[in-house]
């Protein structure tokens, strides 16, 4: 038998063992009632992280108290694996995105298995594969059928000098191409978009079906979605075009003194005056050449050019100008809004600096406000005025207030309507790129817009491509590729050259999961329906809104398919905390400095400049130089030490800072516990005594009941921690308070120790899953620990025969004494008095009061001598 503790050898031998016996695979038992585990699968970037980590073992120990639990457990693992890094390695190495992103899978996939996680990898998906992407097409074309995919012109970040389409993440700060410095400029082009809009209500109201989701990701989610009611009004313009707007103050309506376009509404070419023609263009450039996030900044001054054109009020008949505006943005509401100087501060400002009128509909009690001596809007209640026929009415949303009355006479006038708006935009899924789901349409002259046929699927990839960074999509330069027969007519047509958007692989991957290699489905829906939905996902925070959002609506558009049954595709989310490690900054220069260039940790200076250095903890990051490589932990204490201190050193929600030294402080107590269990091996032999599950407490000695006592407290505890809030940090604090209860019984011949080293293996398994089994299987158990049953609390083994009483004179603790628990006041003052503290101390004394706090303490309050 081993005398040390061999974490290298221990690993690696048990991490074979599982994948010869299938340990972790699925069973698809309807008898056994089940859980879905997942974490959020990584984009394969070559190297696992900290976060990494810290995600996949939080799961993984969930995954393992299920399946001790009795639960049938599907528990797997793949990767997101389209994107732009891979084709950004194409351009800069000149190595195909398909193999940089294999090599980079079989190093990660290498990388997890040594972290000793219970994947069930036969079911391992990876997103790039034709295998899966077919069927990301298939419920594409789905959705097309449905009428839920659909084209339209929108506008995308377009570099002049390498004449491509860029992506957000390709755009610097400072709006300048990451590749040519070029200033990247908008330009519209017709791109596919999915109707998430269509799903908006139930959307949001779902999210009270959610109670297991943390209560700061629903309200993102719900303020992501944006719902507002107001009323829809349209506008007219003087040569009759119908501009609608959407607003939340109907009731202001009356004050509305200009109206504001965005730069890329459709009607401004035509509304723009010959004579306003050069500025109006110059302007819709400069505006193409700014963020959305610059454009609507509060803080920024207000710009704008007339159009030289007028609309008509609809409610009052008022003649107003049409402006442009870049704060307006064509992919919110209808690109257009009536201007309300008086009531809202951003049409003030607009209105004060291009000298435009100001009309006060709303005056606060007690004031009389006068639009042009207004220093700033009043957004405030009031009274309406000069609002023809909600004069007089408070200003406000209530019942019999302005808003639903201006709403009522609107709808009777057949000026507009109640209607609810959202925030949330269509989703646009089209990507100008060659690394991407292939979008399975054929545009043909005759037919229009044509899918690809099911057993035509899956459009693939060509491999024979050219990655310049430069001109169209890799795709539409493949002539051979672009040209084919239309699948309806067989005439001349192009295949689709965008790709989707990799949130759509990522949306529905949970669903193949549960029927993974099947080759003539996405998934089976009896094997779907079975698993799904998700009980327990775990990731970032960062994912809260367009991820979660993204596979909420793929699951419902599947729903209302017929292909599954569940609303919801997790019932449970733990979005888990950054893993963070000290870093050194400059603050002058903002400059991080490695701590290995940091000479004196107590006074950090940069050696460069000399400057004094922050010092703080932040999320570990390369460009920060904190990052801990996982292989480094993993070579020097094991997996096992490496997952008990992710799961020891902080909550699994908040933030884990790293510390060495807490590390060690695990890699010492697995020692310890390897110690515990090779000495009583030792003592009793391999086989160990009978547990004490059959004896009575009469039978037990007080040594044997209080160990029991702390076993039983152990389990309650640690399966509370577990089955709750996931308290993982308490649950090994826990494990270590039954590993020192062990180690200081008075009762290592009992069968009650024997119990004791069994449950504290048990509980150990899910931590530290590799020790648990060597030590399962040295004490003498053939079956994997992990196929052992939870340890259950027995309430019994917390009842308390007796009690330490204190015993006390005037506040001092004079001694202590063994009572029966159940003692009543009386019966623990004469315990107390008859006490030989009490015998020694009180001895010729008047005891004036006698103060009994039952189960505690008896203490004596005398007089003077």
């Amino acid at each position: 038998m081993e005398s040390k503790y061999n974490p290298a050898e221990i690993e690696k031998k048990w991490q074979q063992v599982w994948a010869e016996q299938g340990l972790d695979k699925a069973v698809e038992n309807p008898d056994q009632p089940k859980f879905y585990a997942l974490s959020m699968f990584p984009y394969p970037s070559g190297n696992l992280h900290m976060g990494h980590v810290r995600n996949y073992t939080i799961t993984d120990v969930v995954a393992r108290v299920r399946r001790m639990q009795g639960y049938r457990v599907l528990h797997p693992m793949g990767w997101d694996a389209f994107g732009l890094p891979a084709e950004n390695a194409a351009i800069d190495r000149g190595i195909h995105p398909a193999k940089w992103t294999e090599q980079n899978i079989d190093q990660m996939r290498a990388q997890l298995q040594e972290l000793g996680l219970s994947y069930d990898w036969e079911r391992e998906v990876a997103t790039c594969a034709p295998d899966y992407y077919h069927w990301t097409q298939w419920i594409f074309i789905q959705m097309l059928q449905m009428g839920l995919a659909y084209q339209k012109e929108a506008a995308v970040n377009w570099d002049p000098i390498d004449q491509t389409v860029l992506a957000n993440e390709q755009v610097d700060s400072e709006g300048k191409s990451w590749r040519s410095g070029a200033i990247v400029e908008k330009k519209l082009l017709r791109q596919w978009f999915l109707k998430i809009t269509d799903y908006a209500e139930e959307l949001l109201q779902d999210l009270d079906k959610l109670p297991g989701w943390p209560e700061r990701v629903r309200t993102m989610q719900a303020n992501w979605i944006g719902k507002s009611t107001g009323a829809q009004v349209v506008f007219k313009t003087e040569g009759g075009d119908a501009l609608p707007v959407f607003t939340t103050r109907p009731d202001t309506l009356w004050g509305a003194t200009f109206m504001v376009l965005s730069p890329e509404h459709p009607l401004v070419e035509k509304l723009t005056a010959p004579d306003r023609v050069a500025a109006v263009d110059d302007y819709r450039k400069s505006a193409a050449a700014k963020s959305e996030i610059d454009r609507t900044a509060e803080d920024r001054e207000k710009t704008g050019v007339w159009t030289g054109s007028y609309a008509v009020n609809p409610v009052n008949n008022a003649r107003i100008p049409i402006w442009i505006a870049d704060y307006v943005l064509m992919g919110y509401g209808t690109g257009a809004i009536m201007a309300v100087p008086a009531h809202d501060q951003r049409d003030f400002e607009f209105a004060r600096k291009f000298n435009l009128p100001v009309k006060v509909v709303v005056q606060p009690e007690g004031e009389t406000l006068d639009g042009d001596t207004m220093t700033a809007a009043w957004a405030g209640a009031g009274v309406m005025v000069n609002s023809g026929p909600l004069n007089d009415i408070p200003a406000g949303k209530g019942e019999a207030e302005s808003v639903p009355a201006a709403i009522h006479w609107l709808e009777a006038n057949e000026k507009g309507q109640g209607e609810s708006n959202y925030r949330l935009r269509d989703w646009l899924i089209s990507r100008q790129r060659y690394w991407g789901v292939p979008i399975p349409v054929v545009h043909c002259p005759e037919c229009g817009i044509v899918p690809v046929p099911d057993d035509q699927l899956p459009v693939t990839l060509p491999e024979d491509v050219e990655f310049s960074g430069r001109g169209a999509s890799p795709l539409a330069q493949l002539g051979d590729w672009v040209n084919v027969p239309c699948p309806a007519c067989n005439r001349p047509a192009r295949r689709e050259t965008d790709t989707m958007d990799t949130f759509i692989d990522s949306s529905w991957y949970f669903l193949r999961y549960t029927d993974a290699k099947n080759p003539g489905q996405a998934f089976d829906s009896i094997k779907a329906n079975g698993w799904m939905p998700v009980d327990q996902y775990v990731g970032g925070i960062e994912h809260a809104i367009l991820h979660l959002l993204y596979s909420r609506f793929i699951t419902k558009v599947l729903r209302d398919r017929g292909l599954i049954s569940c609303d919801e595709p997790f019932k449970r989310l733990l979005t888990q905390g950054m893993v963070q490690n000290t870093a050194y900054k400059n603050p002058k220069t903002g400059r991080y400095v490695a701590p290995e260039d940091v000479t004196d940790p107590q006074n950090p200076v940069d050696p460069d400049t000399g400057d004094a250095l922050e010092v703080f903890y932040e999320k570990m990051s390369k460009s920060k130089y904190n990052g801990v490589d996982p292989k480094s932990v993993l070579t020097k204490y094991g997996a096992d030490t490496a997952r008990m201190f992710i799961l020891f050193k902080a909550p699994p929600e908040k933030d884990l800072e790293w510390d060495d030294a807490d590390v060690e402080g695990q890699f010492r107590f697995l020692n310890r516990v390897w110690r515990l269990v090779t000495e009583y091996i030792a003592t009793v032999g391999a086989n160990g005594g009978s547990p004490s599950k059959d004896l009575a407490p009469a039978d037990l000695s007080k040594d044997e009941k209080t160990l029991r006592r702390a076993i039983h407290t152990a389990i309650q505890a640690i399966t509370e921690d577990i089955d709750g809030d996931y308290q993982f940090n308490t649950a090994v604090s826990e494990l270590m308070k039954l590993s020192n209860a062990l180690t200081d019984s008075a009762a290592k011949d009992s069968p009650v120790y024997t119990e004791g080293i069994r449950d504290l293996i048990q509980l150990l398994a899910p931590f530290a899953p590799h020790l648990a089994d060597e030590l399962w299987h040295q004490i003498g158990h053939s079956e994997s620990v992990h196929c052992s049953p939870w340890p259950v609390f027995d309430p019994s083994a917390l009842v308390v025969d007796e009690i330490t009483l204190v015993i006390q004179i005037m506040g001092k603790t004079r001694g202590t004494l063994e009572v029966p628990a159940d003692s009543d006041k009386a019966a623990l003052e004469k315990y107390a008095r008859e006490s030989e503290a009490a015998q020694r101390y009180l001895t010729g004394k008047e005891i004036k009061k006698v103060i009994v706090v039952p189960g505690k303490l008896v203490n004596f309050v005398v007089g003077s001598e």
